[in-house]
């Protein structure tokens, strides 16, 4: 990845120590250029064994020819958001709203996420607006991980709203103690990048805040006024930030080559939603991942107008998919992605050992001896995968 900033592992950062024993046998292994019949074997968390052939060792599982594939690996999901806001100025409680959220995620085969929290608050009483609350939700995400109360493995992700009147006030909260993962570049101006087109912005805050069409031309002007004031300033700080931090840069909906040009120079190491084929070609000139939605995979298109992730996929322009703001969407995306490419290991890796890699994870994402045992159990109903069986670090948790 194009990244000037240590590339350090996060795997030294505080995880479940608990662990199991587990052999999966008579199973299509899913390895990373192939699929054998075979047997995994995992001990003490970690994978110990894989063996070719159609055996069922005693006290295996014999899983009938079903797939086997790593765990997800899922770095931008909003998902924690809605369950810590259920509705539009609906607190939850954070304890309970994470323990949902990680059972979730468990529940679609997710086992390692990047909790995406917004940092960079607009105080206008407006409606719109947003409060800060990163750090502390981190704190309580930390304390819970810190008790082992998760099924699944969280780290953090940043999203650094750079036009907003508070960003590098809510950054400064944050240190290395921390082991932010992820650091990505939100500018949602409107106008520009995602909602260049003003119809689909207004639809979208419209339905999530019930503005009508003055509070919406009053929010639109706000945000430009904002952007205007803060946008260059708090770019530069973002990225002096993320680095402090020694967390991953992403860059967030660049839409033109000049946008990819600068994230490059910015150390970007992947492209979340880039909006166009001439951003999602310049990234790969940069040597920058591209990141698509999932829902937009499935659906076909994006619900904002831009360009399709299947389009980028039949131009080779995608590397990992996110499963977004539909947690289910992650696994299904794998196998929408295995038709167009007539490829299932390449389609798994979207989302397993790509992002890994993306995030500097090197020690899951893939079916090798040694890796953690962070495994799946799949049978396909068509192009539909069934979850038969979530395991993380050896231990059954779905």
């Amino acid at each position: 990845m194009n990244s000037p900033f240590p590339t350090a592992s996060l795997t030294d950062a505080y995880d479940s120590k608990m662990s199991g024993d587990l052999c999966l046998a008579n199973a299509q292994l899913v390895l990373a250029d192939r699929v054998i019949l075979g047997t995994i074997t995992i001990a003490q968390g970690k994978i110990a064994e894989i063996v070719e052939g159609d055996a069922v060792p005693r006290g295996a599982v014999d899983c009938s020819g079903d797939l086997v594939l790593p765990g997800l690996v899922e770095l931008h999901t909003d998902n924690v958001e809605r369950h810590i806001e259920p509705r539009p100025e609906v607190d939850w409680p954070h304890l309970p709203a994470l323990l949902a959220h990680d059972a979730e995620l468990a529940s679609t085969g997710i086992t390692t996420v990047f909790d995406a929290m917004r940092v960079g608050s607009i105080h206008s009483g407006k409606k719109g607006a947003y409060k800060d609350y990163a750090r502390t939700l981190a704190d309580e995400l930390l304390a819970a991980r810190a008790q082992g109360v998760f099924k699944i493995s969280h780290f953090l992700h940043l999203r650094a709203e750079i036009c907003s009147e508070t960003l590098l006030d809510e950054l400064a909260a944050f240190g290395p103690d921390d082991r932010v993962g992820i650091v990505s570049l939100m500018d949602h101006t409107p106008g520009q990048r995602q909602f260049r087109d003003l119809t689909s912005l207004k639809t979208y805050v419209a339905k999530k805040r019930g503005m009508n069409d003055a509070e919406f031309a009053e929010h639109v002007q706000n945000l430009l006024n904002l952007q205007k004031r803060f946008g260059s300033k708090h770019e530069t700080g973002a990225v002096a930030e993320a680095g402090r931090l020694g967390a991953v840069l992403a860059s967030h909906d660049d839409t033109t080559a000049d946008h990819v040009a600068t994230s490059a120079q910015n150390g970007v190491g992947f492209a979340e939603f880039p909006t166009t084929v001439e951003a999602a070609e310049a990234c790969r000139n940069h040597e920058i991942a591209v990141m698509m939605g999932a829902p937009n995979l499935i659906r076909g298109g994006s619900h904002s107008g831009n360009v399709a992730a299947a389009d980028l996929a039949k131009r080779d322009l995608l590397d990992i998919v996110s499963s977004d703001y539909v947690p289910s969407a992650l696994l299904l995306s794998a196998f929408y992605l295995a038709e167009v490419w007539d490829d299932l290991p390449r389609a798994v890796a979207t989302v397993t050992s790509n992002p890994a890699q993306a995030a500097r994870l090197d020690d899951r994402g893939v079916l090798k001896v040694g890796k953690r045992g962070d495994v799946l159990r799949v049978r396909q109903l068509e192009k539909t995968p069934l979850l038969r069986g979530v395991w993380a670090q050896g231990r059954k948790i779905g």
